[in-house]
């Protein structure tokens, strides 16, 4: 065989791993992933036929939905090594300003605007608590979660706010070509955050603060500005996933948010998102969201007890920590 034939022969036989290790470690991080979500995918069809129906399927993606909107800004403070863990109580005082706006003055775009302002408004202030009186990210939110439920308590005084109109009720429950309106948002935010954190300069740089904070400053990247920046992003999606759980409960009261933010912070995790930063993707948090709702999905399906759920999460956490934990040393060496 001449050496020619002989070299096509070994390149041929060695073509799949050596595509596969030509890849980027995030497409091959993002195709692990896929594969995941595909075995358990197969695995619920197996184990329950109501899996594969239309309305199972459409109540999944109405759901990863809500929590990637979430996990979408939370992907960005993550990358920069920080942790925001008021989302899920800037959800629910920004439902409940946005369902008194509304039942109040009947107008939506006063209280959509009013969701909105809250969140970013909450969102600034941690960043501004992290960057310039310098308390730690850790500290700053879990301080900011419970100012933030006791202001909401406070504020709903026990009382709950229902019945919404139609129209904003669309928003969290309504349907456009047989898909749920969320879907459509999760699409329009998935590419947003793509193009924002692949393509610009700014998204560039939240990957360096988070890979190396201090050569990031040296190069000249505003550190401090980029901080504030996620941190506002992080809130404005907490308020914008407020405005989408009020319209899909159809009600608001103190505790509407207080389930979300262990999930969302899952579903970055999960997505291959580095809690030690400057490592992860959209893509991956939207994987990550579809898996962890897919599992909670499959044991509603199986009927096992929902008080297991939240006990799920924390297991998965902390195996997402664990094996990037165990990645990051198998790097170094």
């Amino acid at each position: 065989m001449s050496d020619s034939l002989r070299s096509s022969a070994i390149n041929s036989q060695q073509g799949p791993a050596a595509l596969w290790g030509a890849l980027p470690d995030s497409m091959q991080s993002v195709a692990l992933r896929l594969a995941a979500l595909a075995i358990l995918c197969l695995l619920l069809s197996l184990a329950s036929e109501a899996f594969f129906t239309t309305s199972n399927i459409l109540n999944v993606l109405r759901q990863a939905a809500l929590l990637f909107l979430l996990a979408s800004g939370l992907t960005l403070v993550i990358l920069t090594a920080g942790l925001d863990l008021s989302v899920g109580a800037n959800v629910a005082l920004s439902a409940c300003l946005a369902a008194t706006l509304i039942k109040g003055t009947g107008s939506i775009a006063i209280g959509v605007a009013a969701g909105l302002s809250s969140g970013l408004l909450i969102g600034i202030a941690n960043g501004l608590l992290i960057t310039w009186v310098r308390i730690p990210p850790f500290i700053a939110t879990y301080g900011m979660l419970w100012i933030l439920h006791g202001i909401t308590y406070w504020f709903m005084k026990g009382e709950t706010i229902h019945g919404f109109p139609p129209a904003f009720r669309a928003i969290g429950s309504g349907y456009w070509l047989g898909i749920p309106v969320p879907v459509y948002l999760m699409g329009v935010f998935l590419l947003i955050g793509l193009v924002f954190a692949q393509r610009t300069r700014w998204g560039q740089e939240i990957y360096a603060v988070g890979a190396n904070p201090e050569a990031a400053r040296l190069s000249g990247v505003p550190v401090k500005s980029r901080l504030v920046l996620v941190y506002a992003v992080s809130g404005a999606m907490a308020g914008l996933a407020s405005l989408i759980f009020l319209a899909r409960l159809n009600s608001a009261e103190g505790d509407i948010g207080e389930s979300l933010t262990l999930p969302a912070i899952a579903a970055v995790l999960i997505g291959g998102t580095s809690l030690f930063g400057g490592v992860g993707s959209m893509l991956g948090t939207l994987i990550g969201a579809l898996i962890l709702t897919l599992v909670l999905n499959g044991m509603n399906l199986l009927a096992i007890n929902a008080n297991w759920q939240p006990v799920v999460t924390g297991v998965i956490v902390v195996l997402a920590v664990f094996f990037d934990n165990l990645t990051r040393k198998g790097d170094k060496r």
